[in-house]
């Protein structure tokens, strides 16, 4: 997996902090993560094209969330950014099919990987960018470290 969707929630709950004060600049999102603004403008380019964020174009221009971050989610930003939704891919080409294992391992492997998929989405959207944010708060205010 790429780090495209932590990228996003972190920009994203970036803008829901500064809400009150505006667009921000793809530069100021980037110095947040400690990151390339190019690299940046690349993840917000596809939550815009997602619905999710919107630029303003220009002098004082920036980006904002398009609705409120409690109705933004953890899997709306990684089926956003991630190119390929597949958490675990099985294999590029065709096992052996004269070997017993070549012949199902496959079908075993999409089943239980499909299973492992399906329980990442449904743990994403339970949790929404105003949750991440609140938690965020949370350590601020109790000095908790991060890992």
């Amino acid at each position: 997996m790429s780090t495209r969707t932590a990228t996003a929630a972190h920009a994203m709950t970036f803008l829901a902090y500064w809400t009150d004060d505006g667009v921000q600049s793809s530069a100021t999102i980037a110095d947040s993560l400690e990151s390339n603004p190019v690299l940046v403008r690349r993840v917000l380019g596809a939550l815009r094209d997602a619905g999710l964020v919107y630029a303003l174009e220009g002098s004082g221009g920036g980006w904002q969330l398009t609705k409120p971050a409690e109705e933004i989610s953890l899997l709306d930003a990684y089926a956003a950014v991630e190119d390929s939704r597949a958490l675990l891919p099985t294999h590029a080409h065709t096992p052996n099919q004269g070997c017993v294992i070549g012949r199902h391992a496959q079908s075993v492997l999409e089943a239980e990987f499909t299973a492992a998929q399906r329980a990442l989405d449904e743990r994403l959207a339970q949790t929404s960018i105003a949750e991440i944010l609140d938690r965020i708060l949370g350590h601020e205010h109790t000095g908790a470290s991060s890992r």
